[in-house]
């Protein structure tokens, strides 16, 4: 799964790598803990006056499906499993026209030891500056609000998991999907919008390199340690 991880890098180095042309949103500061339910920067493409744009935008962090009655459905919809969003009616929609990027330095996992503790391990990179998680949004409009209030709208997002198969099961056996630097076009692609094209892209992504290392318990300390 993916719980917490780590952004550090400032918004216009992230403009500059996902070569994004504007901000939409006021992006958080950097942040070795960035944890679920909190404001995240996210990468997609949006049909702007006829033309397609990469924008970097501010999305809360567990999505709510445009049906949903309530935005704390959020809280549980922090990660969709990749195997099954064009199935799962909170993720079948945003699949084939929300598609986004979660940029991160890296994140966090719990490993858990025979003696049943827990080993928190912080992976990342050791090629990639930023790595590509892959995402889906969606916009929700809050019930309670009047149709003028500008706060009634809510960007949402969820990063995508799938099963750990290299070295790196034995720390946790689901990991974030991760969409190589030149596989972004593709993944953020509007026109992408058949189940099975975007199967195909899923199923053809190769496994990240990543490496592992220990991480100090008071960076990852929090309520999604499980």
């Amino acid at each position: 799964m993916c719980g917490r991880y780590v952004m550090s890098k400032a918004t216009g180095d992230l403009l500059s790598y996902f070569d994004a042309k504007e901000v939409e949103g006021t992006p958080r500061p950097p942040s070795w803990n960035v944890a679920p339910t909190q404001d995240v920067p996210i990468v997609a493409e949006r049909l702007i006056e006829g033309s397609i744009e990469r924008h970097l935008l501010v999305a809360h962090w567990g999505l709510v499906p445009s049906w949903a009655k309530d935005m704390k459905i959020g809280n549980k919809l922090i990660n969709a499993r990749s195997e099954t969003i064009l199935e799962k009616p909170s993720f079948r929609k945003a699949a084939v026209r929300h598609r986004a990027i979660v940029p991160a330095d890296g994140y966090y996992e719990w490993q858990k030891t025979e003696d049943g503790k827990k080993i928190p391990n912080y992976l990342y990179s050791e090629n990639e500056p930023v790595l590509g998680f892959a995402g889906l949004y969606e916009f929700w409009a809050d019930p309670s609000l009047r149709e003028d209030d500008p706060g009634r709208w809510l960007l949402s997002c969820t990063v995508l998991t799938t099963t750990t198969q290299d070295a790196l099961g034995h720390v946790h056996d689901r990991s974030p999907v991760i969409i190589p630097s030149d596989r972004f076009a593709e993944w953020l692609d509007p026109d992408l919008t058949d189940k099975n094209g975007v199967q195909h892209l899923l199923d053809s992504l190769p496994e990240p390199t990543l490496t592992p290392r220990i991480a100090a318990l008071a960076t990852t300390r929090g309520r999604n340690d499980e």
